[in-house]
C-alpha cells in the first residue's frame, strides 16, 4: 500500500510541476503572439515565431528534466537520431498508442530538430491555457468532420498552417492512424496490421502537397513500450520503465509531392501505397522489437 501512496504522491507533484511549467510558458507566449497578431509584417512575424519556438523548446526542456528525475532508472533505447539538425525542415510520422507518445517524441528530438508542430482536433483549442499556446504556435486545428465539405475544410486549414511553417525551420508531425491504437479499434477497423490501425493520409497528403519539396526527409518513427502501453498518469508517477524508439530517415519520392490530394485520385493512391509500405515494415519491426525486449 505504501508504494502505491508514494506513487500517487509523486504523480500529483509531477503533475503540478507540469501544470506550473505549462502556465508560465503559456503566459510568456502572449506578448510575442500579440505582436505577431497586431503587426503582421514578415520581419515581425518571423521574429515573433523565433521567440515563440524558443519558449516552447524551454517548456520541453523542463518536461524532459522531470521525466528523467521521476524515473532515473528507466531504459531509453533510442536509435536513428544521429545526423539531424535544428535548422532543417522535417516531416515526422509515428505510430500512436498513448498521450505519452508526445512527450517521448519531444524528448528524443529536443535539440536535434525544430520544435514539433502537431495536427490537433479543433476541440482542443478550448483547453485552458495550453489551447492558447497551441494557437500562438500555429498548430493546425482539424475539425475531423465527415463528408467532402468537412474534408475540404480540414485540408484548407492544414494548407494554411503549412504555408506559415515555410517561414522558419519547422518539424511537422502527423499521427497517420488518426487516433490512439487499441485492440478494440483494430478489430473494429479490421486492420490488416497486428500493432497498427489503418493509415489515413489526409493531413499528411496536404503537408506533402503544400511544402513537400521543402522537407529534407520523412522521419519515420516507431515507438514501442516493452512492458505495455503506459497511461499519462503512469508517466507522472514514474511507472514508465522502458521505451524503445527507432527513427528512420526516408527520402520523400517526387511522385508524392506537389499535387492535389483532394482532386487527384491517382496522387492519393501514390501516397497511400508509399505509406502502406512503411506501415507493413513498421508492423514487422514492432513484432521484432517486442520479441527482443
Amino acid at each position: 500500500m505504501l508504494p502505491s501512496l508514494l506513487g500517487a504522491l509523486r504523480g500529483t507533484l509531477t503533475g503540478l510541476a507540469l501544470a506550473l511549467n505549462t502556465l508560465v510558458v503559456a503566459l510568456s507566449l502572449v506578448p510575442p503572439a500579440l505582436l505577431k497578431l497586431l503587426v503582421p509584417t514578415d520581419a515581425v512575424r518571423r521574429a515573433a515565431d523565433h521567440a515563440l519556438n524558443a519558449l516552447a523548446s524551454a517548456w520541453v526542456a523542463v518536461n524532459n528534466a522531470w521525466i528523467a528525475a521521476v524515473r532515473p532508472a528507466a531504459r531509453w533505447d533510442v536509435q536513428g537520431v544521429e545526423g539531424l539538425h535544428r535548422r532543417g525542415w522535417y516531416l515526422v510520422s509515428s505510430n500512436h498508442q498513448s498521450w505519452v507518445d508526445i512527450l517521448v517524441l519531444q524528448r528524443i528530438f529536443h535539440g536535434r530538430i525544430p520544435f514539433l508542430k502537431f495536427f490537433l482536433k479543433q476541440q482542443l483549442i478550448w483547453v485552458p491555457v495550453i489551447g492558447l499556446a497551441w494557437w500562438a504556435l500555429d498548430f493546425p486545428f482539424m475539425k475531423r468532420g465527415r463528408g467532402h465539405g468537412a474534408r475540404s475544410s480540414d485540408l484548407q486549414t492544414t494548407r494554411e498552417a503549412c504555408e506559415k511553417f515555410k517561414r522558419i525551420p519547422t518539424s511537422v508531425i502527423n499521427f497517420v492512424e488518426g487516433t490512439r491504437f487499441t485492440p478494440a479499434k483494430r478489430a473494429q477497423q479490421a486492420s490488416p496490421y497486428r500493432h497498427l490501425l489503418k493509415p489515413k493520409i489526409g493531413g499528411l497528403g496536404i503537408a506533402l502537397a503544400t511544402m513537400g519539396e521543402q522537407f529534407e526527409a520523412l522521419l519515420d518513427v516507431t515507438i514501442v513500450y516493452p512492458r505495455g502501453t503506459p497511461s499519462f498518469w503512469d508517466l507522472l508517477c514514474g511507472h514508465l520503465d522502458a521505451v524503445v524508439v527507432r527513427v528512420q530517415q526516408r527520402q520523400i519520392p517526387p511522385e508524392v509531392l506537389g499535387s492535389d490530394p483532394m482532386g487527384d485520385k491517382a496522387y492519393r493512391q501514390r501516397i497511400s501505397a508509399w505509406i502502406e509500405q512503411q506501415w507493413a515494415e513498421k508492423d514487422r519491426q514492432i513484432d521484432e522489437l517486442l520479441g527482443s525486449a
